[in-house]
C-alpha cells in the first residue's frame, strides 16, 4: 500500500530504519482536508491523534492499532526522551504508566463509539515473534490483496530492543 510520508524525520538511534511519518498529521484537528487525498493509503499516527480524526462519517477509516507490552512502551519512550533531553523525572514511572493506561482506555472507547472507524488490534510482541499469523489478519482486514511475503520480510527482530 502507498504510504503518506514526508521524510522530515529521518532515521536515528531510536528508529534506525526511519519513521514513515507525516508531520502534517500533528495538526489534524485544525487541518484534515488532506485526509481525502489519503483514501486507500497508509498514514501512521500516534494514538493521541486518533482522537482528533473527523468523525462526521465523510471519511471511513481502517485502523491497525498496535498493542505492545506497556512496560516496553514506557521504557522505549523514556530512553528516547532522555536522549532528546526532554525527559521529566518529576513524573514517576508508575504515574506515567497510570496515565498511559487511562489514555489507551479512552482511545479504545473512542474507536468503538464511531462507526466510521473499523479497528484491528495487533499484538506487537506476537507480531515480532511469529509474524505470519498476524500478517494474514492484517492482509484480510485490508482486503486480502497485499503481498504477505513482502510484509513478512520487513519484520526485523533486531529492532525489538526494549523488552519487558
Amino acid at each position: 500500500m502507498e504510504l503518506v510520508v514526508d521524510g522530515e524525520r529521518t532515521a536515528d538511534e531510536d528508529n534506525p530504519k526511519g519513521y514513515f511519518e507525516l508531520e502534517r498529521i500533528k495538526k489534524i484537528k485544525s487541518d484534515a482536508a488532506w485526509l481525502y487525498d489519503a483514501d486507500g493509503k497508509v498514514v501512521k499516527a500516534i494514538s493521541q491523534l486518533l482522537l482528533d480524526l473527523p468523525t462526521d462519517g465523510s471519511i471511513r477509516y481502517k485502523i491497525i492499532f498496535m498493542r505492545r507490552n506497556i512496560d516496553e512502551v514506557l521504557a522505549s519512550q523514556k530512553k528516547m526522551l532522555i536522549r532528546r533531553g526532554t525527559y521529566k523525572p518529576e513524573i514517576s514511572d508508575d504515574e506515567m504508566k497510570r496515565m498511559f493506561l487511562l489514555h489507551l482506555e479512552q482511545v479504545t472507547d473512542f474507536l468503538q463509539k464511531h462507526n466510521a472507524m473499523e479497528t484491528l488490534y495487533v499484538n506487537y510482541n506476537r507480531l515480532i515473534s511469529d509474524p505470519s499469523d498476524r500478517i494474514d489478519s492484517i492482509n484480510q482486514f485490508l482486503g486480502g490483496a497485499l503481498d504477505t511475503a513482502a510484509m513478512a520480510a520487513v519484520v526485523d527482530k533486531q529492532l525489538y530492543r526494549n523488552r519487558a
